[in-house]
């Protein structure tokens, strides 16, 4: 059996659909799929509702900064404050494109294992409370064992 990993490092929504759409693609065609969400990437794993949790005020600030679930992520490029991605959105409805919510929910189904940087969880202030159910939580040597089996390696 092959495998695959990807280091999600982008919190960009077009970034994000075309990591989920690989590997909802290497998944259905039998592979193992690992994603490891670090810095920016970690949006994409993060709840949409506001989770309490005890925080520092580097780490508040943080979380009023960053997009809080994936539906509020833009685009890497031509976002132009969000009309951008709204844009995009409306096309994928029209061509039936699944959405990115679609797509995590699809990739989990598939045995994707989605693997959250506590390091950069720490940085940048999320806790595990605010991550999405079924995602682990490990550092870069996880993912690195994970990448030293696979026979795809990809940086998005």
């Amino acid at each position: 059996m092959s495998s695959k990993t990807m280091i999600m490092f982008s919190g960009d929504l077009d970034k994000a659909m075309a990591s989920l759409i690989i590997a909802n693609g290497a998944a259905a065609m039998g592979d193992d799929v690992t994603i490891f969400f670090t810095f920016w990437g970690l949006n994409v794993l993060r709840k949409a509702q506001k989770i309490k949790v005890k925080k520092a005020f580097m780490e508040k600030m943080f979380g009023f900064m960053m997009p809080r679930g994936v539906d509020k992520l833009g685009l890497s490029k031509m976002n132009f404050g969000g009309a951008g991605a709204v844009m995009m959105k409306s096309m994928m409805k029209k061509k039936n494109v699944n959405t990115l919510p679609q797509l995590l929910e699809s990739a989990q189904a598939m045995g994707v294992k989605m693997i959250a940087c506590t390091m950069s969880m720490d940085v940048m202030g999320i806790k595990e409370e605010e991550i999405i159910d079924g995602v682990e939580f490990a550092g870069v040597a996880t993912y690195l064992g994970e990448a030293d089996n696979a026979n795809v390696n990809l940086f998005i």
